[in-house]
């Protein structure tokens, strides 16, 4: 299950630092980042093996998770959060601000056949 947590930040007359020390609980293998997006959805995927964490760093986005059991909207509205997404958990990235950039943090190395396209059935 997806669940939303607050990344450590010190903020002082210098500016402000967000620190990922011991957030992320799994290896990280692969960092990627979105931005300059449309109104496209990005995702609608859920994988066989991949873990990942997803930060919105500048602007803001919104992500709906669904993991078969509950469906759940997020708002990545500040980089001090950080959504978790396990494998089972079917994603869509939306509304994202024309400033939005969205950095993904993944457990696994990019491979085409960890995706999984088709959303689960709707009761």
């Amino acid at each position: 299950m997806a669940n939303l947590i607050s990344i450590q930040t010190f903020k002082d007359t210098r500016g402000t630092l967000t620190v990922l020390d011991h957030v992320v609980p799994f290896e990280i293998k692969r960092v990627f980042y979105i931005y300059s997006v449309d109104n496209t959805d990005r995702g609608g995927h859920r994988h066989h093996e991949t873990r990942q964490a997803a930060i919105c760093i500048k602007g803001s986005c919104k992500i709906t998770n669904n993991n078969s059991k509950v469906t759940e909207v997020f708002d990545l509205d500040s980089p001090e959060k950080c959504l978790l997404l396990m494998p089972e958990d079917w994603h869509v990235m939306h509304d994202f601000s024309t400033d939005a950039i969205l950095l993904v943090l993944a457990s696994t190395e990019f491979d085409p056949k960890d995706y999984i396209y088709e959303p689960y059935d709707t009761i």
